[in-house]
């Protein structure tokens, strides 16, 4: 398997297992686990994957987007859902400021309304500004914002750490942003 057509299942295997679990016919439960059986036959169904390719897919992920439980028959994403799961993230107190990376384009937007989740379940937020640069990038000319987590969480807002150090929350609220 090439890098590019291990990158293309990866992101076929992010689009199930975050938002979409029926193109491939398969479910995922409140936690949002899938059945890795399940899962392989629903892709071979239109393109070859094998355990052994599935297991690389998730070992080198750069991103660590998923996760197999210990026996590896279950598997899921870490973050990122539209569809509505528990993917039983601990509550955690954020460190001082968090970034936020997304493209210039949604600038005008954001100081309108602040960070808000859209389709998805969270907001997500980086702890260091490489990281922000390289989610903004991914929008055209990325923009950086400085979130004052710590204030937020100060102020009652919860925050969430996934098992891949993604930072969480529901919202940001514009009084929390500053521009970088």
């Amino acid at each position: 398997m090439t890098n590019k057509e291990q990158n293309n299942l990866s992101k076929y295997i992010a689009l199930i297992l975050r938002h979409r679990p029926d193109v491939v016919g398969i479910t995922l439960d409140e936690h949002g686990w899938a059945n890795v059986s399940d899962l392989l036959k629903g892709i071979n169904k239109t393109q070859t994957i094998t355990m052994k390719m599935l297991e690389k897919i998730v070992e080198e992920d750069s991103k660590q987007r998923y996760s197999f439980n210990r026996e590896k028959t279950l598997i899921r994403a870490n973050q990122g859902h539209s569809v509505k799961v528990d993917v039983e993230l601990k509550e955690c107190m954020p460190p001082d400021i968090l970034y936020h990376g997304t493209g210039v384009k949604y600038c005008s937007s954001i100081n309108k309304q602040g960070l808000i989740s859209k389709s998805r379940l969270y907001v997500h937020l980086s702890k260091d500004i490489e990281t922000a640069t390289n989610v903004g990038s991914r929008h055209g000319e990325p923009f950086i914002y400085k979130v004052r987590a710590k204030d937020m969480y100060n102020d009652g807002y919860k925050f969430f750490l996934s098992q891949n150090d993604v930072w969480l929350t529901k919202e940001v609220p514009i009084c929390y942003l500053e521009g970088e």
